[in-house]
């Protein structure tokens, strides 16, 4: 089976179960047949948050990432809500989809609850006198049916893409003692891999037997809990640490009961952050179809140059340094020197390299930086061509604007940084050459984009059409590059859009007869 065709099922499956509320059960489950209410929404209540009550029919709301992204790694999350309600947003779906951007398939789960018998669960939650009991009477319910979540899971793994040896459990307030009770209970088949009990209730306890499997546990709490919930928190992580068990504790200072997802503008607002690390150190967030990058580098060390490229964008946003040094060393061009600077992205950098003898013999000088867009360019045009005095430029940008390197593409915006720079060579005499974008059906650096062929061809028209307007050459790489589906072949670029010797040498034969017809 070709790679294009696995990917083609994943997505397929992806978007069978994206968003999916998938039931747990055929029908009412054992211990609620004759529950007669129906499950209902709360917007507005003294919670100030949605919350979903009298759950009758459990399920799972799936969350699957992109191909791209994905892991492997599940995560059953559990919403708090006393075992009355489940706050369904900021303990459920809003951590849902944080796990999904993270390459990570969550699974929203609706437990079971006690009954409520007014439209306002909260209020009803907050002056029940019987709230405690008949939350403990619900509590084997609730837990068995994240047994039963983890078990589906597991049997569906294969479908789901998802390693069966790789799900976990997260759960806040009675979500959180719903996932210790699994932790207590579970036998191989609906056992998780790791859990993380976020201010876990101390309500409703089944049993306190530490799994003999290793079973990492992740526990965050905060110390002002209204609930008094940090000792019980400190007493998981610490037989968890007892029994020999991974295991990792967070005590925030402020940020009360119930912070979830919500921002509070405290410290307790960036615990999910240190929950993916957590998930990261344990190898949970390796992806399972890393680019062409990734695989060549690693993972980390490609997130690292992501990190190192947010940076040099904040304090040296075109790179200016790049060729501060290399430029103050270039003599000012004698009376007869034909000087051309080639100015571009990686594409241009890299020829340099790759035909180092190509741009010594005919004094061309290399101005290429990695991953720039237009307005890279159009910033250190002075610095990078114009103080250079050279009789020509060859203009070369657009892949990565279309990448989306530098946020969404615009093709005005594009074009009219390339007519800023040829206004600019125009008023000191320097000629200028436009080149056309070369083919590429997708960037691996930035798969969730698809297919941009089309778009390369658009702004290609777009170059021609103003080159012809303003009398500018054009070299029309394009054409001689692309193959049937406006791609690159392998032999001329092996990752598709960075060309190989051969395609360099297609460019060479291309642009040097328009460079020596100009300077002439």
């Amino acid at each position: 089976m070709n790679t294009k065709l696995i990917f083609l099922l994943l997505l397929i499956n992806q978007l069978a179960f994206s968003q999916q509320e998938i039931p747990l059960y055929n029908g009412k489950p054992e211990g609620s047949e004759d529950w007669y209410w129906k499950e209902d929404v709360s917007e507005q209540n003294v919670w100030d948050t949605k919350i979903v009550y009298n759950v009758v029919e459990p399920s799972l709301t799936a969350f699957i990432p992109p191909y791209y992204l994905a892991t492997g790694t599940a995560v059953i999350i559990a919403p708090g809500g006393a075992l009355h309600a489940l706050s369904i947003d900021s303990e459920g779906i809003d951590v849902a989809k944080w796990l999904q951007s993270k390459g990570v398939a969550a699974f929203v789960l609706k437990y079971r609850l006690a009954h409520s018998k007014t439209d306002d669960p909260a209020k009803e939650v907050m002056e029940k006198k019987t709230m405690v009991e008949d939350a403990t009477k619900v509590a084997p319910l609730a837990m068995a049916d994240g047994l039963a979540a983890i078990q589906y899971v597991r049997e569906h793994a294969k479908e789901l893409d998802i390693d069966p040896n790789k799900i976990g459990l997260i759960g806040f307030s009675a979500g959180g003692a719903l996932t210790m009770n699994v932790a207590y209970n579970a036998n191989q088949e609906n056992r998780p891999n790791f859990i993380a009990p976020i201010y876990a209730w101390d309500v409703g306890q089944i049993g306190e037997t530490i799994p003999k499997d290793t079973t990492p546990i992740f526990v965050a709490v905060a110390a002002d809990d209204p609930l008094q919930l940090m000792p019980h928190s400190l007493d998981i992580y610490q037989k968890w640490t007892k029994a020999g068990q991974p295991s990792e504790l967070h005590i925030y200072q402020n940020g009360g009961h119930g912070f979830g997802m919500r921002v509070n503008n405290l410290p307790s607002d960036t615990w999910y952050e240190r929950f993916g690390e957590w998930l990261h150190a344990l190898g949970y967030l390796k992806k399972m179809y890393p680019n062409k990058y990734e695989k060549q580098y690693g993972q980390d060390a490609i997130a690292k140059g992501k990190k190192e490229q947010i940076r040099q964008m904040q304090t040296d946003y075109a790179q200016l340094e790049r060729y501060q040094f290399a430029n103050e060393q270039l003599d000012p061009p004698k009376t007869n020197e034909d000087r051309v600077i080639f100015l571009g992205n990686s594409i241009t950098e890299a020829w340099v390299n790759v035909d180092s003898t190509f741009f010594a013999k005919h004094n061309f000088i290399g101005r290429g930086i990695s991953g720039q867009t237009s307005p890279h360019l159009l910033l250190r045009f002075r610095q990078d061509v114009i103080d250079l005095q050279p009789k020509a430029v060859v203009l070369h940008i657009g892949t990565n604007d279309i990448a989306e390197n530098t946020g969404p593409y615009q093709a005005d915006f594009t074009m009219s940084n390339i007519q800023s720079m040829v206004d600019l060579a125009k008023a000191n005499q320097i000629n200028v050459i436009l080149a056309a974008v070369l083919p590429a059906t997708k960037f691996e650096w930035n798969r969730k984009l698809g297919d941009r062929s089309a778009m390369i061809v658009d702004l290609n028209h777009r170059l021609k059409t103003y080159a012809d307007q303003e009398n500018i050459p054009f070299v029309d790489y394009h054409s001689a590059m692309k193959n049937e589906q406006n791609g690159m072949n392998k032999d001329i670029a092996e990752d598709g859009v960075h060309p190989t010797t051969k395609g360099y040498q297609i460019m060479k034969e291309l642009v040097l007869p328009i460079i020596l017809k100009t300077l002439n």
